[in-house]
């Protein structure tokens, strides 16, 4: 992973002496790497980060909490879920870009339209996921519940929910990662902080190197929620190895 991130580096670095780039265009890893640490030192990364990661945090408990609630509910009933897939499909035809604006309209540029942009985009894969994942229990272990008399909280919490586990974090993986994206689409559509509104702040004074230094940053924390899904993805399904 190091060698990787090393001549990634190396590389930026090569081509920005080769072509000769200003630092406004193409700006070099020293002049990025300087310019992290004023920001830094300054605590105007972390405070926008910190943001950034409050509206994700809360994104993701609202989209992913119903997405799995309902998840669950379609999975157990296919007519129902016939009945829904139109709209819910609709709903995710439509880009979140363009929905953003119209959150900031009726929600105003705060906190909370930043955390329904999130739960909008985070909500469908985690969604699609529970529904495959409740489905592909075995019937034939449905059957030993049934016949071992278990009530419908003992088939969830001893069968369907750790048969459905594997396919559910297919989909919170990715949500994790779209939930970032969430984030900076609400921050540019209306926001005065954040790593998004950092992002339109530095465009617009054409300071590129803080730009990278946001970008890289959203890139950081996104591995780190990723990490920390897969962590917990390692521990809840050790049963299967």
């Amino acid at each position: 992973m190091l060698v990787v991130v090393a001549l990634g580096i190396l590389g930026w670095h090569g081509l920005v002496v080769w072509g000769g780039y200003p630092p406004f265009i193409l700006p070099g890893p020293a002049v990025v790497g300087r310019k992290f640490l004023s920001v830094w030192a300054d605590g105007t990364l972390l405070r926008h980060a910190q943001v950034t990661l409050v509206e994700v945090a809360l994104g993701l408990a609202l989209g992913l909490g119903l997405a799995f609630v309902l998840g669950y509910f379609l999975g157990k009933h296919r007519i129902v879920e016939r009945l829904a897939a139109p709209y819910i499909v609709a709903s995710q035809s439509v880009p979140i870009v363009a929905v953003a604006p119209l959150l900031v309209i009726w929600f105003g540029s705060g906190l909370t339209s930043k955390v329904l942009v999130c739960a909008l985009i985070t909500f469908f894969p985690t969604l699609v996921s529970t529904i495959v994942g409740v489905r592909n229990v075995d019937e034939d272990l449905r059957d030993l519940m049934r016949s071992l008399r278990a009530g419908p909280w003992q088939t969830f919490w001893l069968l369907e929910l750790p048969a459905a586990l594997p396919v559910i974090f297919g989909g919170l993986k990715l949500s994790v990662i779209l939930s970032l994206v969430g984030a900076v689409v609400g921050e540019f559509a209306g926001a005065d902080v954040g790593l998004g509104f950092l992002i339109n702040l530095a465009r617009g004074v054409l300071d590129t190197p803080l730009m990278f230094v946001a970008v890289l940053s959203l890139i950081a924390i996104a591995q780190a929620l990723y990490l920390v899904v897969a962590w917990f993805e390692t521990m809840l399904l050790r049963w299967q190895r």
